[in-house]
């Protein structure tokens, strides 16, 4: 096959491909990072690049005005290499962190049950050996085991091959007196797993030194790791980052497809690795000066996250999680080494996945419901936890069902013409001007707008409704007195930003087709909650206690998110906004025997409902695409504002 030289202004050299050969691929060889926030579908439009030069095939131009192919702009995830070409990469969007945490380390609270010696996995233990000689020609291993067995009731004891190879270097320096670091065995399944030696020191190591441990949450937007004393239960450092993944697809389903092409699965592994591994030196650093290589002394990491984020983590094919009828390869992960995983701690570390329900109900739910102590309640509870995928679950202390529906990334910034993430820059609340409909508007940093966030977005929403810029199907009254509502390239609009007061230079709106992305996103969260509570028999008057988990719940207002009907029309102090409660159930699991033995037990009893296979699904979800739903009778406090 023919191959052609392609050249990128980015980069520092020409690389040569195949005729055929995908932008997006040549790209990635000439180690240049386009962004294919759909996983390289083509519908996101992100990926653009401009032709300077050269033969090249468009298989798609979706997003793409006539004026921007007349100007030689491609998606590079759908337009394939037919000569040597040249290739301008325009600045791709630059992922900030939000500067906020979820808590302060203070405000992390050691479980009131918790005891070391009791509850731990983790163990550490001073042994004192007996000194071989002539007349005692005991093994290194042996005599190990030996003093495992009578001094600390242990048996049987796994030592990997690594451990082995320093063994005898070890008791000798240490004069036959070492500490070994032990994993006693974490219940998984319905297995206890036998006891396995991580490490072993030289000499007696004091009882106060910390003993070091990790819970991760793996997000689809972002990744989360708090670094732990397992000595004091403490949390001593923590640090959340967004996925390295998302430049490969927004959601879970665009990275399912991303994983299927080429080695894309290999990829977005490292991706998120490499998010973990520089999470993990950051709270290292963090910790002080007594952590220095505590990475290499992290003994232990508990691990969440949705169902398909880990199963790219552990490099196990995610692609029967999309297809009918929606089968996980695997819902408990066996214990693994953080060598086996690629995790930057001890390599001997013990690697704990915690276990999920189905294909749309992972380990994040799992471990939110422990978090919330919905479980442990006589409440009707319904927990839910919002993202591109919302994840349900509904109960008490003696029963739950749970259900996912496919959100979308519409409140995380996606879809939206000039929606972006909760970052500096975005505009995160908003109030329209009742009598002249001008807004005013909170920005995230308070410098000038860039775009609007998902809060910002529900807030919007809620007061163009409210004003009646918009009717209840999400229709632009075009005949009021202001130049805010406009006939824009995409059908009506309202300009919440003029290009004089933006960091772009370009005007903030809200089209008429994001509206209608924002009602289906709320449409199919709000239809999830009905359906679930539905199938079960409970009315939403039922429900004595709504608790949000995530941390784009923490943005929601509840009065803007109960008047577009995402929300559903309880009294306001039955809500509660928790967090992101996927990390804290791992740490609770990393400290506690029985609090990783409730997990397990909350996802043995609780009832997975899928949505797609229950026609009333369809009807809630059709019916919900109304402010704030055809049914009025719904949401009384929304329908008082209207009376009289």
């Amino acid at each position: 096959m023919k191959e052609f030289t392609v050249r990128f202004d980015l980069g520092d050299k020409a690389v040569q491909v195949p005729s055929g050969t995908l932008l997006s691929e040549a790209a990635q060889l000439a180690g240049i990072d386009v962004n294919q926030p759909c996983g390289g579908q083509g519908r996101c439009g992100r990926c653009a690049v401009q032709i300077l030069d050269g033969t090249v095939r468009r298989r798609s131009t979706l997003r793409l005005t006539t004026e921007d192919v007349a100007l030689g702009y491609a998606l590079a995830c759908q337009t394939v290499v037919e000569g040597d070409v040249d290739v301008h990469v325009p600045a791709q969007e630059k992922i900030e962190r939000r500067l906020t945490t979820d808590l302060t380390v203070a405000e992390v609270r050691v479980p009131s049950d918790y005891l070391f010696s009791a509850d731990q996995s983790i163990r550490r233990v001073k042994l004192n050996l007996s000194e071989p000689n002539m007349d005692d020609q005991t093994d290194d291993l042996s005599r190990l085991l030996t003093a495992l067995r009578q001094q600390v009731g242990l048996a049987p004891v796994t030592v990997s091959l690594a451990t082995l190879r320093k063994l005898g270097g070890i008791l000798r320096e240490g004069q036959w007196e070492v500490t070994a670091l032990l994993d006693t065995g974490t219940e998984v399944g319905e297995d206890l797993q036998p006891a396995r030696l991580i490490d072993l020191l030289p000499g007696l190591v004091a009882d106060i030194e910390p003993i070091w441990g990790a819970a991760i949450d793996i997000g689809t937007t972002t990744v989360t790791v708090w670094l732990v004393d397992l000595v004091s239960g403490q949390v001593r450092a923590q640090a959340s980052e967004y996925n390295g993944q998302i430049s490969r697809g927004e959601d879970v389903i665009s990275r399912i497809v991303y994983a299927g092409k080429n080695s894309g699965d290999e990829e977005l592994r490292q991706l998120v690795l490499a998010t973990i591994n520089s999470l993990i030196e950051r709270v290292s650093q963090r910790a002080g000066e007594q952590a220095q290589d505590l990475s290499g002394r992290t003994v232990k990491a508990v691990v969440a996250g949705n169902s398909t984020m880990i199963h790219l983590l552990l490099g196990i094919p995610a692609a029967s999680i999309r297809l009918s009828p929606f089968i996980t390869a695997v819902n408990q992960p066996p214990l693994l080494t953080a060598q086996e995983v690629g995790i930057d701690i001890h390599p001997e570390a013990t690697v704990d996945c915690l276990p999920g329900i189905a294909s749309y109900v992972g380990a994040d739910i799992t471990a939110g419901v422990h978090a919330s102590g919905m479980d442990l309640s006589e409440k009707i509870t319904l927990f839910m936890d919002v993202g591109t995928n919302g994840e349900i679950v509904l109960g008490s202390e003696e029963w739950l069902v749970a259900c996912a529906c496919s959100a979308g990334p519409a409140f995380e910034g996606a879809g939206v013409a000039n929606g972006m993430r909760a970052t500096r820059g975005a505009i995160e609340e908003v109030w329209i001007n009742n009598n002249d409909l001008e807004p005013n508007y909170r920005v995230i940093g308070g410098a000038k707008p860039a775009g609007i966030c998902g809060s910002g977005l529900i807030s919007l929403l809620a007061e163009m409704f409210i004003t009646g810029i918009i009717d209840k199907a999400g229709n632009f009254n075009l005949h009021l007195e202001t130049p805010r509502i406009r006939e824009g390239a995409q059908g009506p609009e309202y300009v919440l930003a003029w290009k004089d007061e933006t960091q772009t230079g370009k005007d903030i709106a809200i089209t008429r087709v994001d509206v209608d992305n924002l009602l289906r996103t709320k449409g199919a969260i709000y239809a999830g909650y009905n359906v679930l509570a539905e199938s079960v028999g409970v009315s939403m008057e039922m429900i004595e206690q709504m608790l949000i988990g995530g941390s784009f719940g923490k943005y929601i207002n509840i009065e803007k998110a109960i008047q577009i009907g995402l929300l559903p029309d309880l009294p306001w102090d039955h809500f509660q906004f928790l967090g992101n409660t996927s990390v804290r159930g791992a740490y609770y699991a990393l400290l506690d025997r029985k609090s990783r033995e409730r997990i397990t037990e909350i996802a043995s009893k609780m009832t997975y409902i899928e949505l797609s296979a229950d026609n009333r699904f369809y009807d809630a979800f059709m019916s919900a695409l109304f402010l704030p739903h055809t049914d009025l009778s719904k949401f009384p406090s929304v329908n008082g504002m209207f009376a009289g």
